[in-house]
């Protein structure tokens, strides 16, 4: 997987993203075996737009079933068809959020709250804050079943409110 060059397409087509999931927790907190990289990208027409000349660039696939799998279309509006979708691109998975369960509504919101980052390799990101993602795993599993995920955001939200003031 190349996660840096998957920011870099994205950035390069000024998507509006957060970096969530996985990938957002190896970056900023604890190695974890991640598979994919998941963004949250602004709903709006004219950002998935630019998502989808980004995704074109990225060589990626996907189709609402096996037997559609194949390059996405010049037509951003298949974008419209789901609120997430699974694809693969040359550099490795990624996932695409047009709407994140815990943060309904609130890309705008959350997005004043990220917090700018890059990869080692240089490529830049706006990570979604320890607040917004604890939100998020605390609305997708029973709590034991993230214990050690919930355990690191906890314990870096507790750290951060120690060190403003």
């Amino acid at each position: 997987m190349n996660v840096d060059e998957i920011l870099r397409q994205l950035n390069g087509e000024d998507v509006e993203f957060i970096l969530i999931g996985g990938m957002n927790f190896l970056l900023r907190h604890v190695p974890e075996l991640t598979f994919d990289v998941d963004v949250w990208v602004k709903d709006e027409l004219d950002n998935l737009a630019r998502l989808n000349r980004a995704l074109r660039r990225l060589g990626a696939e996907w189709g609402p079933s096996e037997e559609d799998w194949k390059p996405v279309s010049e037509n951003n509006r298949w974008l419209l068809s789901q609120s997430v979708f699974c694809l693969t691109t040359q550099y490795g998975a990624l996932d695409i959020f047009r709407e994140v369960l815990g943060l309904e509504g609130r890309f705008v919101e959350c997005r004043t709250r990220v917090i700018p980052s890059q990869t080692a390799g240089g490529a830049a990101f706006l990570a979604m804050s320890d607040e917004d993602m604890l939100a998020c795993q605390l609305a997708l599993l029973p709590q034991h079943q993230k214990r050690r995920r919930i355990d690191v955001l906890l314990n870096a939200i507790a750290h951060s409110r120690t060190h403003i003031g």
